[in-house]
């Protein structure tokens, strides 16, 4: 057991009256995952995914914001879920190509095509991110995030 006289000042945990007036800043991911098949129309002469394919897609829903002191959550994950059900309907066991705003479905418009339709219903939604394989994702944080800083 650590003593209280132990603990360096500098890394004591605020008071009870302190943390009830700071709102708690969370990150939530709620994941989902669909199958479809498409091609890419603009890839090279040749290139293989512009031949017909398909993939086990995930997308990851990424909202950021404050907790609330009354329920104690940023926003219900059923909520979340709520919101994705129309589009997980109109992309899983779908020719992608054949959605409107998808005639060339690659990562980086399947992440814009849910962020433009979410976002306005989900005001917490922070970050999109659509993985095609378990090593190649996508991530869209909307039109306002700026420019991506160098790896």
């Amino acid at each position: 057991m650590i003593r209280q006289e132990s603990i360096p000042k500098a890394v004591e945990c605020a008071s009870e009256a302190e943390r009830g007036s700071a709102r708690q800043q969370v990150r939530l991911v709620r994941e989902f995952r669909f199958e479809a098949a498409h091609r890419l129309p603009n890839a090279p002469s040749g290139h293989k995914c512009a031949r017909l394919h398909g993939h086990s897609f995930r997308v990851e829903l990424v909202c950021e914001g404050a907790v609330d002191s009354k329920t104690g959550w940023l926003v219900d994950f059923a909520d979340i879920k709520r919101s994705f059900e129309p589009l997980y309907d109109r992309l899983d066991h779908r020719y992608l190509n054949d959605v409107e705003g998808l005639e060339n479905p690659t990562a980086e418009n399947i992440t814009r095509w849910i962020w433009d339709r979410l976002k306005p219903g989900l005001t917490v939604l922070a970050q999109v991110n659509v993985a095609e394989t378990c090593t190649a994702r996508c991530e869209y944080r909307g039109p306002e995030a700026g420019e991506i800083a160098p790896v």
